[in-house]
């Protein structure tokens, strides 16, 4: 398995795991598409610090969890060391022997380069095999990103090239697949509104998590002003009785290697 990975990728697993559990929680629906057999390989892409590798584990198929991130994977290792975890980047990986299923739950909005990650996953896949895959879609966090660019402008800072995501149509999606020879039997978008952790502190805690690539070059105090900013913009709609509420729309597919 080719070990690339992504410059700068510095994930904070204790934030993660302690603040955001709710990225695997809501995954546990998605492993009921997934249906994994005993004996099945699988292989989870972007497995994170390893929740539902370990469920997919316990049903008794063989399955190894890959991440671009090195945190990440150091941290799963250490939750379930009897599991098999790689860092690997989804835009360039290979498995040995092709295997039954792929298995990613919110990890591919993180990779722009789409047609890349697809054709790893087509590679990697036996004749039939199927790939179950749910992320963020078209109009996810859509209010956040507005607020985002609205504080940056606001303090004349330049925002080209720093969104991370990538949140396509389930058309954009599904064409992508079927051009690299899946067929695309579910697919299906809808809004998730998902709770923060940490009361008050939810949406900096979030940002801090997951948009850095938004406050990289900022000084300390910039930082701290751009999510005062932002958490004055959002509390109106995000924010009710002590808790932020964050607009999550999700894509869920499931194609097959044809």
């Amino acid at each position: 398995m080719n070990n690339l990975l992504i410059p700068n990728n510095d994930w904070d697993s204790n934030l993660y795991e302690n603040k955001h559990a709710f990225v695997w929680q809501y995954g546990e629906d998605l492993l009921k598409l997934l249906n994994p057999k005993p004996g099945e390989s699988i292989l989870d892409l972007g497995c994170g610090t390893g929740q539902l590798t370990e469920k997919i584990a316990l049903t008794g198929a063989e399955v190894l969890g890959i991440d671009s991130a090195p945190a990440m994977i150091e941290k799963a290792r250490q939750n379930y060391p009897h599991l098999r975890f790689e860092v690997a980047d989804a835009r360039n990986f290979q498995v040995k022997e092709p295997i039954d299923a792929v298995f990613s739950n919110a990890a591919l909005h993180w990779v722009k380069e789409a047609d890349a990650a697809i054709a790893c996953v087509h590679q990697a896949l036996k004749s039939g095999g199927r790939f179950i895959a749910e992320f963020g879609g078209k109009g996810n966090i859509q209010a956040i990103l507005q607020a985002l660019y609205n504080a940056l402008a606001a303090f004349n800072i330049p925002t080209e090239g720093l969104n991370p995501w990538y949140f396509p149509s389930i058309g954009e999606y599904a064409t992508l697949l079927e051009k690299q020879g899946f067929d695309v039997t579910y697919a299906i978008l809808f809004d998730r509104p998902t709770p923060l952790a940490e009361g008050e502190a939810g949406i900096a805690n979030w940002m801090q998590m997951f948009a850095g690539t938004f406050l990289v070059g900022l000084s300390a105090e910039q930082q701290t002003q751009v999510t005062r900013a932002i958490e004055e913009y959002l509390k109106p709609t995000l924010y009710h009785k002590g808790t932020w509420t964050v607009g999550y729309r999700r894509i869920r597919i499931v194609a097959i290697k044809g």
